[in-house]
């Protein structure tokens, strides 16, 4: 916040009808608007809850691939094994053990949830709507290339006529024009 709205503030005379007036600034209104919020698809299932502690067995591992040597001196991926089905997920998305925990337990809590609900699972739902997004685009981007194909088609059309007409203007064997023939030679 700005410094002079931080000293605003503190008065005792401010009201809460001043404090309005001072965030309806049009840059501040930007900030706080909602209305992206709103617009958005909302129809989505709720993210699944990772199961209870007692179900999950957890096990550290050293990582590999890129990163170096930190990577493949520490211990910070996480292999989470769900005891009731056997389902078993890794993490070494970051270098950081706490995040890959948690990162962990969500990529279990999304497993379970695509093998519980099928195809009304969120990620299920999520991938369909991704799908669909992309067949949009790409219908999008055919219709536009179609009529770019077509509008030039026309475009050359009316070249080849308008070349025509001017072909058939100096016409070599009109008496006329044999005489201008002759003369240039």
């Amino acid at each position: 916040m700005m410094p002079f709205l931080q000293r605003l503030f503190r008065t005792p005379l401010f009201s809460l009808s001043q404090r309005v007036v001072a965030l309806n600034f049009p840059s501040s209104r930007r900030l706080l608007s909602a209305s992206s919020t709103l617009l958005k698809n909302t129809n989505l299932p709720p993210r699944p809850k990772p199961p209870p502690e007692e179900e999950i067995e957890e096990a550290f591992l050293k990582g590999s691939g890129p990163g170096g040597q930190k990577i493949n001196k520490t211990n910070s991926a996480v292999q989470l094994k769900h005891i009731p089905t056997g389902i078993v997920v890794k993490s070494q998305a970051t270098r950081s053990r706490s995040q890959n925990r948690v990162i962990a337990r969500q990529l279990l809590a999304d497993r379970l949830d695509q093998i519980a609900r099928g195809d009304q699972s969120r990620s299920a739902v999520v991938g369909e709507f991704k799908r669909k997004k992309k067949a949009s685009s790409g219908k999008k981007s055919r219709r536009k290339y179609r009529k770019l194909e077509e509008e030039k088609q026309t475009k050359d059309a009316q070249e080849d006529t308008l070349g025509e007409e001017e072909e058939g203007e100096f016409d070599e064997e009109a008496p006329e024009n044999q005489e201008k023939i002759d003369n240039n030679r």
